[in-house]
């Protein structure tokens, strides 16, 4: 077999190979930031942990402030794709002050607290056009690879990236790493400075336009599952992840290292389950790989706080956790978002994308708050237990709509032939 036959067939096409490989490289600045960042704010500057926790909040904030707005106002324009670029600029800009005002010896809190509330804000606004984008390049039957590829991006930034921004850090210093973030802006930058697509058109702008995405989602009864379901494993997931780290090193006595090898192993999980997304919904159906993606993210989960005895035994059970619903979320997510481009119809995308983000990302928080204060009263193994079984249960809310039964992805009028 020749190497070209085994490139898929989307990367052959030039036009999405540039939009794919500038989102790959994106995503991999953006795992170094995650490590230099934080670790600046420590290392440089003795962040304690409530300095800390304001740095988080900074970077978690304009998920809940601007999706909503962003959807509307891109919903109202031409040339989405300049603005992705004009977010790129922008964010290469910021994360270069950081460098920069340490070189000066004039980097503060204050500034980190800026920074990641304006990369996080520019973020939604790349993040809201890229929907749009997307359908722009891609015709439906492709939804799937096309998903799957960027997947695979996600998962090889996730298993690569926090050990480069290490060893950046490590031979660097934070503050310099973050040079190589900046860097992966500007190319993503530049690949999508050389794509050629056909935007859908401006929505025209009437009465309710800022709350139309959000009256969609309650409307469509298809998306309106997918958005319950989806929000309630938002929510017991985030209970999960607030308590595993103290659980895993407390209550099992599994050291930094070797749960830095369990969190690894999830990685490599969800690169092959973005690998072989696309033969679970070739042999279940898209509705079918959905349903297995729920289930198959969720129920692995359970055995975490039945992990108990020996610590080779421990450290097994949750590799074996971890990896399994690493591959559960990768098929979840390659059929949820393939599931959300072919439903929503362009004129309404990005407002709908926004309302969809922004009632997600509201569950983050409460679902860390409710496994903090549930860990504190009733103890850590209780709360996992209440959270890895009610994430199980978020697959009912799919249950009522066609979606279970849905075997092909419903197609868009005037929808692209070919990516390129």
């Amino acid at each position: 077999m020749a190497l070209r036959d085994r490139v898929p067939p989307l990367l052959r096409e030039r036009t999405f190979r540039r939009y794919w490989t500038g989102q790959t490289i994106s995503l991999a600045g953006d795992q170094i930031s995650l490590m230099a960042i934080p670790l600046a704010a420590v290392l440089v500057l003795g962040a304690d942990a409530a300095a800390m926790g304001w740095l988080k909040t900074a970077e978690l904030l304009p998920a809940l402030l601007f999706n909503l707005p962003f959807g509307a106002w891109v919903d109202r324009r031409t040339g989405r794709r300049r603005v992705m670029i004009a977010t790129d600029l922008g964010r290469a800009a910021l994360v270069l002050s950081l460098p920069v005002a340490y070189a000066l010896d004039a980097l503060t809190l204050a500034q980190l607290y800026a920074v990641a509330f304006g990369v996080g804000a520019l973020t939604v606004l790349f993040e809201v056009c890229n929907a749009t984008l997307f359908v722009a390049l891609v015709p439906t039957e492709r939804y799937v690879q096309a998903n799957s590829l960027v997947s695979g991006s996600r998962s090889t930034a996730w298993l690569a990236g926090p050990g480069v921004g290490g060893l950046l850090v490590q031979f660097l210093t934070a503050p310099f790493a973050l040079v190589a973030d900046a860097l992966t802006y500007l190319v993503s930058a530049g690949y999508l400075a050389r794509i050629g697509a056909v935007e859908p058109p401006p929505a025209p702008v009437g009465k309710g336009h800022f709350t139309e995405g959000l009256r969609w989602v309650f409307a469509e009864p298809s998306m309106r599952g997918l958005f319950a379901a989806s929000g309630t494993v938002q929510f017991f997931n985030f209970m999960f992840h607030t308590l595993f780290v103290l659980y895993a090193t407390t209550a099992l006595g599994l050291g930094a290292g070797l749960l830095g090898l369990v969190l690894a192993t999830g990685a490599v999980g969800g690169l092959l389950g973005a690998a072989y997304s696309g033969a679970a919904v070739r042999r279940l159906g898209i509705g079918g790989a959905l349903v297995a993606g729920y289930l198959g993210f969720a129920l692995p989960l359970l055995l975490v706080p039945l992990a108990g005895g020996p610590l080779p035994l421990v450290a097994g059970v949750l590799f074996l956790a971890e990896f399994l619903s690493c591959v559960g979320v990768m098929v979840l997510d390659v059929a949820a978002g393939s599931l959300q481009m072919a439903l929503i119809p362009d004129a309404v995308r990005a407002r709908v994308m926004g309302a969809f983000r922004t009632l997600n990302h509201g569950f983050r928080p409460l679902g860390a708050l409710v496994g903090g204060l549930l860990g504190t009263v009733i103890g850590l193994r209780p709360t996992l237990w209440i959270a890895t079984v009610g994430a199980v249960f978020a697959v009912l809310w799919l249950l009522p709509s066609r979606l279970p039964s849905m075997r092909d992805l419903p197609t868009r009028e005037g929808e692209p032939t070919s990516a390129g």
